[in-house]
């Protein structure tokens, strides 16, 4: 079925659904027979959206990506970024299976939570090859840890630096954790909240960092400036607190 442009995207403010139909508009008119269709995914769908904080992300399928069509869009970047639409993927049909099998967590989570606003879907009857999705999991939070204390060194440790490196980690581990729920047989749940308590409870450990990150995230708290370096610690304790009780379930189920 082919999606119209008269969709309604449950929880997105109808200000920001004018925005993407807007986008899909200039899309279609710079690349018309070119463009097979245009995918929304991410905390727009999700129902986690947050009006001048989350990312707009969406997939353009192509006939071809060639640098001449890849360039295209480089004016409609120019305009669009600063709406907060950040760069497409850009995908032809013919090579989406090859890339879910080496990504398989982030094209399960795009599967599980998208919209088509323009042209066919792609996932319908879409079906990802999961089995290398236990080393991409181990791989996403041992990568994520590594990267945190890296940030954190480069950014000098400052409260400034914590307050931005937070967010931008725990809404990359996300993702993941939904990839652990897939691993564990649980039922995957989109809500960031109920997502890390559910993971808890698999765990039987204390997340209450990462909680805090997305509280932080979210802009559900405000932590004094004392208290940012100890949001850092937990979480950083918590996440690898984390990736050891994963490793260890994957390595006993593998056993």
């Amino acid at each position: 079925m082919t999606a119209s442009m008269d969709w309604i995207i449950d929880g997105l403010p109808e200000d920001t659904q004018q925005l993407l139909r807007s986008f899909v508009k200039d899309v279609i008119k710079t690349y018309g027979t070119q463009l097979e269709s245009v995918v929304l995914f991410g905390s727009a769908v999700r129902g986690e959206f947050l009006p001048g904080r989350s990312n707009i992300n969406v997939l353009l399928f192509l006939t071809s990506y060639d640098v001449a069509l890849l360039t295209q869009y480089t004016t409609l970047h120019a305009r669009w970024s600063k709406e907060q639409i950040v760069v497409p993927l850009f995908l032809t049909r013919e090579d989406l299976q090859s890339a879910a099998s080496v990504f398989p967590l982030e094209y399960l989570d795009i599967q599980d939570s998208h919209r088509a606003l323009w042209g066919q879907d792609p996932f319908v009857g879409f079906k990802v090859d999961t089995r290398y999705l236990a080393g991409e999991v181990l791989q996403g939070l041992r990568g994520n840890l590594l990267r945190v204390r890296q940030r954190l060194v480069e950014g000098s440790a400052t409260v400034e630096a914590i307050t931005v490196l937070l967010p931008i980690s725990v809404t990359a581990l996300l993702p993941v954790l939904r990839g652990v729920q897939r691993l564990f047989g649980r039922a995957v749940l989109s809500q960031g909240g109920p997502l890390v308590k559910d993971i808890e409870a698999a765990c039987a450990i204390d997340l209450s960092g990462i909680r805090d990150a997305l509280l932080l995230k979210r802009g559900q708290i405000s932590p004094g400036h004392k208290e940012v370096p100890r949001f850092m610690e937990r979480y950083l304790e918590s996440l690898g607190r984390l990736s050891m009780s994963v490793e260890r379930q994957i390595r006993n189920t593998q056993a």
